[in-house]
């Protein structure tokens, strides 16, 4: 789903049949200015969403950008200011911030837990643990706060998880069905496999046939063992159990990749808000 199709969405849901507070309070021909300030240290995300946002409602609004996605805001910055019919200002505003805020918090999150990666190779990933219809801004956020994309969905790369190979009978039937299945649709796309102990790594490292190798639920000893054990053969990849307090430990083991889910789905909002200027 494009930016443009999800503010499209998100507006359908807010507007209805349209802002009858604003229609019922303020002339049609009154115009306004505002003035977007942050109200907690954040990294921004998400402005030319906002701005997106007040185009659809109103294509003659003028908003003048101050800050830039992946800038650093502190409490009391100016963000944008806007001028326009105030009607259309007012419509847009909650849709705009809402974008805005929960883009910031994603993206001051995710910057934080990089810092924590600081001198090491291994890259931080996101997972698809996103909000139904909003992957596409959840994930842009993450790039904004210098984290990497995983997989956008099901269908753009094989991930061959716990239950997959319990349904299909074990991983090395997992694995060949997985190459029987890309080779009758003509798909070309990488595989990953999780696996949950020694025993199950043992059996894809000596299988192959995959690109990537995700370690699930291991300790930080254990993954150091692990990462050795692959020897740079596949990439690797770590998940489960992984924390802003931890993820330095885990990430010193030489693995190449880190996903946390978290990125995602346990994020506080960054503050700010719209205000008038009389």
């Amino acid at each position: 789903m494009t930016i443009e199709e999800t503010v499209k969405l998100a507006l359908a849901e807010d507007l209805g049949d349209g802002d009858h507070t604003s229609r019922a309070t303020i002339p049609p021909d009154a115009k306004g200015k505002a003035e977007l300030i942050a109200r907690e240290n954040g990294i921004l995300a998400g402005i030319n969403v906002a701005v997106e946002v007040f185009r659809q409602v109103d294509p003659e609004i003028k908003i003048t950008k101050l800050k830039r996605d992946g800038n650093p805001l502190r409490t009391g910055d100016q963000i944008f200011l806007i001028e326009g019919r105030a009607r259309s200002i007012l419509s847009a505003e909650r849709t705009a911030l809402n974008f805005l805020q929960r883009m910031s918090g994603i993206a001051t999150y995710t910057h934080k837990v990089v810092q924590k990666l600081e001198g090491l190779p291994t890259k931080l990933l996101d997972t698809r643990k996103t909000t139904p219809c909003n992957r596409t801004i959840e994930k842009l956020a993450v790039k904004i706060g210098g984290g990497h994309n995983h997989r956008f969905g099901l269908y753009d790369m094989i991930m061959i998880k716990d239950n997959h190979i319990d349904f299909a009978g074990g991983i090395q039937n997992a694995i060949m069905d997985t190459h029987s299945y890309l080779l009758e649709n003509d798909k070309d796309l990488k595989i990953e496999i999780e696996v949950r102990n020694f025993q199950e790594l043992r059996e894809v490292t000596k299988l192959g046939g995959v690109h990537r190798i995700m370690l699930d639920n291991f300790t930080p000893d254990d993954l150091l063992t692990a990462v050795q054990i692959i020897d740079k053969k596949f990439e690797t990849e770590a998940s489960g159990g992984i924390t802003i307090d931890n993820i330095r430990e885990y990430a010193e083991s030489g693995v190449d990749y880190i996903s946390v889910g978290a990125l995602t789905h346990q994020i506080k909002s960054l503050d700010m808000s719209l205000k008038a200027i009389k």
